[in-house]
């Protein structure tokens, strides 16, 4: 088993607009791109229950000849956007650390 974390390059998020978040999840190596595609822990279902959102609103799509996922999901904190007043992380920059540890056979 690996994680996420030792497999990717780059993993970062950011602000995908105000009422959005995007990860970027990046490999160097194709065969760790391949395995963390084809391990199939990278899900709807398991970033929902992960990030507190519903399935339906995640969208998770890689990009083969680049050997990246992005994976956009709403903000946790409601509709009120980025910057609103419960706003944690104003930017979205400290919201991948929840993926760093999924393990990937």
């Amino acid at each position: 088993m690996a994680t996420l974390e030792s497999l990717a390059d780059v993993l970062r998020s950011k602000n995908a607009g105000p009422f959005q978040i995007t990860i970027d999840i990046m490999f160097e190596k194709n065969d760790d791109y391949r395995r963390v595609l084809e391990a199939g822990v990278l899900t709807s279902e398991r970033i929902a229950r992960l990030y507190k959102v519903v399935p339906e609103k995640v969208r998770i799509i890689p990009f083969d000849r680049v050997r990246a996922i992005k994976i956009t999901l709403p903000r946790r904190w409601g509709t009120r956007g980025s910057g609103s007043g419960f706003d944690r992380d104003v930017y979205g920059a400290q919201q991948h650390g929840p993926l760093c540890g999924l393990e990937i056979p």
